[in-house]
């Protein structure tokens, strides 16, 4: 095992999952949940988009070529998922998809675990960490970087009490035209690696 190797891809994985970046989304979408229900999400997003990464990291691209899915594909759904949910956010819907305040909990999985944490960019990364490091730096350094995701997705409580929910009402709608820019900026990229291709 390479330790300097398992650094690195820490360090590529963890700029990309962008754990921090995130942390007002996760806000936004559990604005109306108990503190508890949003410590619940953080478990589940952090655990599925966990998964999925660590399905790239062991299998590689060999997922995405039994499915038939290119990159690109992956990266325009991902991103008019984005934008679909930034538009309903911008309306004042915390969840961005009309979810059902018994639903809330599902935002763990979408958009949060995916596209958001393991979206286009972090498999990509990992297909690319497998063949530059190997098979168990690149798996161990998923496992790190997700631990890392949800000690910072923990510690978004005390911003949340901070915040209040008229500020983190305020968040979301100013969230939901950030998220609809990366939606469009991912579907520009994946459009652009298509005509490239």
């Amino acid at each position: 095992m390479d330790p300097c190797g398992v650094l690195k891809g820490f360090i590529e994985l963890f700029v990309i999952v962008d754990p921090i970046g995130n942390v007002p989304v996760l806000l936004s979408l559990t604005s109306d949940l108990r503190p508890r229900e949003r410590v619940r999400v953080a478990y589940r997003a952090v655990s599925f988009a966990g998964v999925l990464i660590l399905a790239f990291a062991v299998s590689g691209k060999l997922v995405l070529e039994y499915l038939g899915v290119s990159i690109e594909a992956l990266m325009i759904a991902g991103g008019l998922l984005l934008l679909r949910a930034a538009l309903g956010m911008v309306e004042g819907d915390p969840t961005g998809f009309r979810i059902e305040p018994e639903e809330r909990l599902d935002v763990a999985y979408v958009p949060l675990g995916t596209p958001l944490l393991a979206g286009p960019g972090a498999i990509v990364t990992v297909i690319v960490m497998l063949h530059r490091y190997g098979r168990l730096e690149t798996i161990l350094a998923c496992g790190l970087v997700m631990l890392a995701t949800l000690a910072t997705f923990l510690a978004a409580e005390p911003l949340a009490r901070a915040l209040g929910r008229s500020g983190i009402r305020v968040l979301t709608r100013v969230m939901g035209v950030v998220l609809a820019g990366i939606g469009v900026q991912m579907v520009l990229d994946g459009v652009t690696r298509f005509l490239r291709g």
